[in-house]
C-alpha cells in the first residue's frame, strides 16, 4: 500500500445505550498481587529492559516477544502469628527474544531474571525473590522471518491480528479500578499491613446498585487470633465503604463485601490467610494474558480480543500495539469530538503492512440525541488518521514502558 493513499478509515452509529445506562455490567479487576497480574508486570517490565538494551548496543528495538510467561505456584503452611513457606514459586520466562546481533550477544535471560527480582522487591512486600522464587529461563531465539521484519526498511506488522478499545469507562469500571489501587496504596497499606497485594475485585451493578466482591489475601504473621482477623476484616471494609461512597456519581448504593467463603468458628479453614500476601504462594498459578485487559479492568459486557499484550515487541506487534491503540485513539475521539456519548475502535493489521496503515479501522459511536452522524463522520476520522500518522511516536511510549498493559 503507497504511503500516500487515504487509510482505510470508516465510522459509523450504533443505537446502543451508552454502559453505564445498560441494566447491568460486570467488571472484574486483579491486583498487583494476583498471580496473573504478576505475569503480565514481570513480563512487560522484561520487554522494556530488552528494549533498553537493545537500544543501547544498537540504537533500535530488535525482535523480542516475552508474553508466554507461567507463574508455578509454591507451597506454604499460613498460620496464625505467621507460618511457613514449604516450596518455591516458580516464574518461567518464554517465547522468542535475539541473543546475539551483529557479533554482539545480549545476555536475555539474566535481564530476564535481574528484572524479575527488581519487580517482586518493589511490589510485593514479603515475597523474597532470593529465597521464595526460583527462576526458569525457556526464551529461544526467534524464527528467521519474524526477526527478519526487523531488517527491512519499513518494519511491518509481525501478525494479523485485531485490536479494540472504548471510551469512556463506566462509572462501575472507574470504581472497581479504583477499589483495586486504593487498596494496594501505600497509604492503606500503611494503615492496614495485615492486607497482603493479592486482591481480585468483581463490581456488579443491577440499575443503580453496585455491589463489589472483594477477595483480599491476609499475612498471616498479622493476625494473631481467629478474632483479630474478623475485626482487622471489619476495619478494613469500613474504611473501603467510605472510599467508594466518596468517589460515587450516578450509583445510588454500593454494597462492599469481602472474603465472602471465611466463616467464623472453622480456625484456619474459614479465613482467607497466605504468608507471603498473594495466593501464588500457594493456591493458584498465574498465566499472562488471563488478568485485566490494557485498560486496567476486565469488562465482560465490552467488546475485548484474547491477545495478552504484556510482554509483546512494542516495535511491531500489532497484538500488543493496537490493543493500546484503539483506547488511546478512542479517548481522544470522545474527548475532542462534541456529540458523542461513548466510541469503540477496531484496529486490525495485515501481517508485513505497515503499522501506521491497517487493514482496517473503524470508529462505532453512540450519537448524543439530536446529533447525526454527518456532524461527526469528518472529525472522528480526522482523530483517527492523525491518530495513526503518529503512531511512531506512541510506540516510542511503549517502548519505555510508560502505559501500563494490565
Amino acid at each position: 500500500m503507497a504511503g500516500n493513499e487515504p487509510r482505510n478509515i470508516f465510522v459509523e452509529a450504533v443505537p446502543s445505550l451508552p454502559m453505564e445506562e445498560q441494566p447491568a455490567e460486570l467488571v472484574e479487576r486483579k491486583g498487583g498481587g494476583h498471580p496473573d497480574s504478576i505475569c503480565d508486570a514481570i513480563m512487560e517490565a522484561v520487554s522494556v529492559e530488552l528494549c533498553r538494551a537493545y537500544l543501547d548496543h544498537f540504537g533500535r528495538v530488535l525482535h523480542h516477544n516475552i508474553d508466554k510467561g507461567l507463574l508455578v505456584a509454591g507451597r506454604t503452611t499460613p498460620a496464625l502469628g505467621g507460618g511457613r513457606v514449604d516450596e518455591p514459586m516458580r516464574l518461567i520466562f518464554g517465547d522468542r527474544a535475539t541473543y546475539e546481533y551483529q557479533g554482539v550477544r545480549i545476555p536475555v535471560g539474566e535481564i530476564a531474571e535481574a528484572t524479575a527480582k527488581a519487580w517482586l522487591r518493589g511490589n510485593l512486600r514479603f515475597v523474597d525473590p532470593d529465597v521464595h522464587v526460583v527462576f526458569q529461563n525457556e526464551i529461544k531465539p526467534g524464527s528467521p522471518e519474524l526477526t527478519d521484519i526487523f531488517e527491512r526498511e519499513v518494519v511491518g506488522a509481525n501478525d494479523t491480528s485485531a485490536g479494540v478499545g472504548y471510551a469512556p469507562l463506566s462509572e462501575t469500571e472507574q470504581l472497581v479500578l479504583a477499589t483495586e489501587r486504593y487498596l494496594n496504596s501505600t497509604a492503606f497499606k500503611a494503615a492496614h499491613p495485615e492486607a497482603g497485594e493479592d486482591i481480585k475485585v468483581m463490581g456488579y451493578r443491577f440499575g443503580h446498585h453496585l455491589t463489589l466482591t472483594v477477595a483480599l489475601a491476609f499475612v498471616d504473621r498479622f493476625i494473631l487470633d481467629e478474632r483479630s482477623y474478623f475485626e482487622h476484616k471489619a476495619a478494613i471494609r469500613e474504611d473501603l465503604q467510605d472510599f467508594v461512597e466518596r468517589q460515587q456519581r450516578t450509583i445510588e448504593q454500593i454494597t462492599v463485601d469481602i472474603n465472602t467463603l471465611d466463616e467464623p468458628g472453622r480456625g484456619i479453614g474459614g479465613m482467607y490467610l497466605t504468608v507471603l500476601g498473594t495466593s501464588a504462594e500457594g493456591g493458584d498459578g498465574g498465566q499472562v494474558g488471563r488478568g485485566n485487559r490494557v485498560n486496567g479492568v476486565i469488562a465482560f459486557n465490552r467488546p475485548s480480543t484474547t491477545e495478552a499484550a504484556a510482554g509483546k515487541n512494542p516495535v511491531s506487534h500489532v497484538g500488543k500495539i493496537y490493543n493500546l491503540l484503539s483506547h488511546e485513539i478512542a479517548n481522544r475521539v470522545y474527548v475532542e469530538v462534541e456529540g458523542i456519548r461513548e466510541v469503540t475502535v477496531w484496529l486490525c493489521s495485515q501481517i508485513g503492512q505497515p503499522i501506521d496503515r491497517p487493514l482496517m479501522a473503524a470508529a462505532q459511536v453512540v450519537l448524543a440525541e439530536g446529533v447525526d452522524l454527518e456532524d461527526v463522520r469528518d472529525p472522528v476520522a480526522a482523530v483517527m488518521d492523525r491518530e495513526l500518522a503518529g503512531i511512531q511516536r506512541f510506540v516510542g511510549r511503549l517502548i519505555h514502558g510508560e502505559l501500563m498493559v494490565w
